[in-house]
């Protein structure tokens, strides 16, 4: 029988649980969303042994690392599960699942998204109860609740987690920063002369990104307060952190791939603040205690910010029409509203947020 808790009604406990898989195999927020349904995970079951089913780089991230992972799994490639590494070569999925069901684990938990693929993985792992959300076009886990696209990320999870009897703990994702971390950002930054902030100007989806020449303008608002600037990004993202860099028309200390996933959180954690588009390096940064403003689409505030208001300030465009040609953008998630056709334009999405709104909450939360 369900039981009730803070975030709705909690499943009975799973009896003799060793061992529980769980499946989040793509970016770094997204992973960063999971924290919390993962220390409800490590609460009710503290002695079984939490294996993530992840890529690559969660392997890196989590050797020698606190948490609640105790192993990482890496799933190969496949559709909507991830997509390959450069030159990566791996066991086939069908071989990949017959080793997992070589593992004999207790429980399995979808925290992927609607299912549709990820579902038939799950189920594939052979666990003795698996749990997870499900799309309208997704099978059924022996566990399930609707995939409703607008939750929040960390909330959606944590309804995962309870299906099997592990209430929530807490709703902020954390991340331990190691020594090893903090080691690599002082051979790579120095020690800091001045208080140090970062920007982050990159995003996957260029519909998540906020103009170059703002960044700049924040860059150079900071530096004048006296703030010792750096400007993070992949090398996919070398060319607008440059235009960032040269937008600013100040010093700033551009860090374009110079640091390992590790070392970029000890970067952030050593930050007085960080000021980004909504991506991942945004939510690890919040997860390592920084205090960030972060500038998002109303539709991903919704998904993904934090409600937290001490240390975080979410500024949202209310944008929902595609700058370019007009369409309503809304219409995936709700098709009875007027208009037709995909729009095929990655313009920003973000670019009315005015560039003192930033620096005054930048202001603000560096004050306190």
């Amino acid at each position: 029988m369900d039981t009730p808790s803070l975030l709705g009604p909690v499943g009975e406990r799973v009896p003799e649980v060793e061992r529980i898989a769980v499946l989040r195999a793509n970016a770094l927020g997204d992973f960063i969303f999971t924290l919390p349904a993962l220390e409800a995970l490590r609460a009710a079951y503290p002695s079984a042994e939490i294996v993530l089913l992840g890529a690559p780089w969660h392997a890196k991230l989590w050797r020698d690392r606190p948490g609640p992972v105790d192993r990482v799994l890496v799933v190969p490639p496949a559709p909507g599960i991830r997509d390959p590494g450069p030159d990566e070569a791996g066991p086939a999925l069908d071989d990949f699942l017959a080793a997992a069901r070589d593992e004999r684990f207790d429980l399995a938990l979808q925290l992927h998204g609607g299912g549709r693929n990820s579902n038939p993985l799950v189920a594939g792992l052979g666990a003795r109860v698996t749990a997870g959300p499900r799309a309208e076009d997704a099978p059924p886990l022996d566990r399930w609740i609707r995939y409703v696209y607008y939750q929040h990320e960390v909330i959606r999870y944590l309804e995962v987690a309870a299906l099997v009897g592990a209430p929530a703990t807490t709703i902020v994702p954390a991340l331990a920063v190691t020594e090893a971390d903090r080691a690599e950002a002082r051979r790579v930054l120095g020690e800091p002369r001045q208080p140090r902030v970062a920007l982050h100007p990159g995003a996957t989806d260029t519909r998540r990104r906020w103009p170059s020449e703002r960044f700049g303008e924040v860059a150079r608002a900071l530096v004048g307060d006296g703030y010792e600037v750096l400007v993070t990004g992949t090398p996919a993202e070398r060319e607008v952190v440059e235009a960032v860099v040269a937008a600013a028309g100040v010093p700033v200390r551009p860090q374009v791939g110079t640091l390992s996933l590790g070392g970029l959180a000890a970067c952030y954690a050593g930050c007085a603040l960080m000021v980004s588009n909504d991506t991942g390096p945004l939510h690890l940064a919040a997860a390592v205690g920084t205090p960030t403003v972060g500038v998002y689409w109303i539709g991903n505030l919704i998904n993904g910010a934090t409600p937290l208001r001490a240390r975080h300030r979410p500024i949202a465009s209310w944008t929902t029409q595609c700058p370019v040609c007009g369409m309503d953008c809304t219409r995936d998630i709700y098709p009875h509203r007027p208009g037709d056709g995909d729009c095929p334009h990655r313009d920003s999405f973000v670019a009315d947020v005015p560039t003192v709104e930033v620096v005054e909450a930048a202001r603000e939360l560096l004050r306190g």
